[in-house]
This record gives C-alpha cells, sequence and structure tokens, in this order.
C-alpha cells in the first residue's frame, strides 16, 4: 500500500480534468494580463491601452527595462554605441540587444556605452509616433549598425575545432506609442516602410496603441509585411520578439585581439 505521502504527491501531480479545463481557458486573461503589465511598466497604461487619446512620455528607459525584464536571461538591452575592430562606430541606438552569455566585455567611457557588433542581436529606435520621418531616421540608425566589420574565429571543443561561423543578420525595428496615420498601417506605412534601403530595413515594430508590423523580403525581392491589431499589441510584439530572436544562430566567436591591436595606437 503506498504510503500518505506517495498518495499525496501523486494527486498533486496530476491535475483534474476541470483543473486543465480551467487552466486553458485562462490562457487568454494571461496574455490579456502581460500586456496590461507591459503597458504599466511603460507608464502608459489606459485600461488595455488601445484608446486613441492615452498620452505620456514612454522614455528609452522604461523600454529597455521593459525588456529586460520580460526577454530571457541570455539577452542584455542596452542603450549604447556599437563598435568594431575596425575602429567604426554606430550611430547611438535607443536600443540594442546583445550577447550576455558568450560576448566577452561591454566597455564604458563617461556615460556612455559601446557594444562589440560581433554581440549584436537586435537594434531599434524609440519614438513617441510611428511617421514617416520617423521610419526613414530609424532605418539610417539600423544601417549605421550593420554595416560595421564582425570578425568570427573558430571555436576548439572536445571533438576538434568548428570552423567561424557567418555572422547573422541584425535585427531592425521601430517602437512608437502610436501611429501618425489614420489607418495605423495603411498605404502611407507600407510606402514608407519599403522605401528604405535594404541595408536600413526594418523587420518588426510596435505602435503601442495600434498594433505590431513584420516585414521581410523574400529571395525573389517581393516585400512581404504583415500587421497584428490584436487587443494586446505590447504582448504579441514581445512574443514575436522573442520567437524572431529564437531562430537566430549563437552570435559568432569574436577575435578579440582584432580589438587589442588598437591599445597602442593612441600612444
Amino acid at each position: 500500500m503506498p504510503s500518505a505521502s506517495t498518495a499525496t504527491s501523486s494527486a498533486t501531480s496530476s491535475p483534474s480534468p476541470d483543473m486543465r479545463k480551467s487552466a486553458r481557458a485562462q490562457l487568454p486573461a494571461l496574455l490579456r494580463g502581460l500586456h496590461k503589465l507591459l503597458a504599466n511598466e511603460l507608464g502608459i497604461a489606459r485600461e488595455v491601452v488601445a484608446h486613441p487619446g492615452t498620452k505620456g512620455d514612454v522614455s528609452e528607459g522604461r523600454w529597455i527595462e521593459m525588456l529586460q525584464n520580460h526577454l530571457p536571461a541570455r539577452y542584455q538591452v542596452s542603450k549604447a554605441f556599437v563598435i568594431d575592430s575596425e575602429n567604426e562606430c554606430s550611430d547611438q541606438i535607443d536600443i540594442v540587444i546583445h550577447d550576455r552569455q558568450y560576448s566577452p566585455f561591454v566597455l564604458k567611457y563617461d556615460c556612455a556605452l559601446y557594444v562589440p557588433a560581433e554581440s549584436v542581436y537586435a537594434a531599434f529606435e524609440i519614438k513617441q509616433e510611428m511617421s514617416g520621418d520617423e521610419i526613414a531616421y530609424a532605418a539610417k540608425k539600423i544601417e549605421s549598425v550593420r554595416k560595421l566589420h564582425r570578425t568570427s574565429i573558430p571555436i576548439p571543443h572536445a571533438g576538434g575545432t568548428y570552423p567561424p561561423k557567418k555572422p547573422q543578420h541584425i535585427l531592425g525595428g521601430l517602437l512608437c506609442l502610436r501611429s501618425s496615420w489614420t489607418p495605423p498601417f495603411g498605404e502611407p506605412f507600407r510606402n514608407a516602410l519599403t522605401g528604405v534601403s535594404s541595408a536600413g530595413q526594418l523587420e518588426i515594430g510596435c505602435a503601442a496603441e495600434n498594433g505590431v508590423f513584420e516585414f521581410e523580403f523574400a529571395d525573389s525581392g517581393q516585400a512581404s509585411i504583415r500587421v497584428q491589431t490584436t487587443e494586446g499589441p505590447l504582448a504579441y510584439f514581445l512574443l514575436r520578439l522573442i520567437a524572431r530572436l529564437q531562430t537566430m544562430a549563437t552570435v559568432p566567436c569574436l577575435d578579440m585581439m582584432a580589438y587589442a591591436r588598437w591599445l597602442n595606437a593612441g600612444s
């Protein structure tokens, strides 16, 4: 006969059908709750935030904190310049999502943060309103990151050596409180999004009051734009961002000595 403790453990580990049905029924509410939590963290909450009159200054710091709180621990989120081993530097980027586990260094000078180009997964600009000018501006900022040189060296392991891996594409995007267009994602928005250079392409973005967009170029050169105007755009954006980051390979093993050679350059 099983002991009382065994019986209790068995009962605890086997939820009843009613409990499982209740959990399934709660998932929509949990996701709506996530959206409200994210909105509160950004300081823009007004019920479900989908209210066209919502006001508020969404600071860069709040976007950074919100993403840092909810992205997997392997990622670091910073406002930073991105540098490379050729002594080139990007514009200052509002949000840089960079490697936390394998990237060996991040440099600070005065109040500025410098992240090596090899460690970058994604770069985002933050604006109050999404407009054609802001999309063009964000694209130029993203392009300043993507054009940087990235090193990659072989990786020793127990069975031999992995060859240098090709650096992954850096995800680019734009985060806003609202869209300035009516409708928010109509033809003017699509023209602005497709009107930037491929080097500045914005693949994902969020207007917290309106929805989420994703943009991709097919091998044929045709542009594909998907828009999701779900009830909880912030929660949907977070889940889509994590999903896209999951498809990206771990950053390459950077050549530390390519950076170290600059130590004597100014002496």
